[in-house]
């Protein structure tokens, strides 16, 4: 969910904008009232750090990416909005994906808003982002899936997610004897236990060496 929210930062909002880094956020429902997320469950503690200082939008969006800030994510949420990041799948084609709400929003999941993507329309959507939106994606610090199956030192834009049984990767690669590929894998699967060398993420390495493999047919 964090690449829409890249997008429709980028597209629809002022990434030099500042805000707090505050945890408290209004749930998708309104009777949800407001929740904060937890610490722990937060795989970036650069921006748990600074709670409370004022930063750019863009710096969020920046961690968002490269170490997939939940804190980050909600907080560039609120400020472009739901429909405004839901709006971003249509405006590349999606057609089966969805952002209903935000990270740890469980009023608003209790309540059946759900997002749902399909590795077809993240390879859209990667393959809709601007130089500017994929500077951060190539800066991207958690290395252990999709990067990780192809050779050392190839360039890759690339966005990552995990929740136990679930592991998603999307990148677009960038060959040096070859034109630039955008791939995709959405795997629900017990073998994604949040682990950096769990079976989940060495099937999208084994995935990702594939594609590379294949890389002059497919161009």
């Amino acid at each position: 969910m964090k690449l829409p929210v890249l997008l429709a930062l980028h597209r629809h909002g002022d990434p030099g904008h500042t805000v707090k880094i505050v945890n408290e956020f209004r749930s998708a429902v309104p009777e949800g009232g407001t929740y904060g997320l937890a610490r722990r469950h937060d795989a970036d503690p650069v921006v748990w750090e600074r709670l409370g200082e004022t930063v750019t939008l863009g710096w969020l969006a920046h961690r968002m990416i490269v170490s997939s800030s939940n804190l980050a994510a909600n907080l560039v949420l609120a400020h472009v909005g739901i429909d405004t990041a839901d709006a971003v799948w249509r405006q590349v084609g999606a057609t089966g994906s969805h952002l209903r709400r935000g990270l740890g929003d469980t009023a608003a999941d209790e309540a059946g808003l759900t997002n749902t993507v399909t590795a077809a329309d993240v390879a859209r959507l990667v393959a809709a982002t601007t130089e500017q939106e994929r500077a951060s994606l190539l800066a991207q610090e958690r290395t252990e899936d999709l990067a990780a199956g192809l050779p050392p030192g190839t360039r890759v834009a690339h966005k990552n997610g995990w929740v136990r049984g679930v592991r998603h990767a999307a990148g677009m690669v960038f060959p040096d004897d070859a034109p630039p590929f955008v791939l995709a894998v959405c795997a629900t699967t017990p073998l994604a236990v949040n682990d950096p060398d769990d079976g989940a993420c060495r099937l999208i390495r084994t995935v990702s060496a594939a594609a590379w493999a294949h890389r002059h047919r497919a161009a």
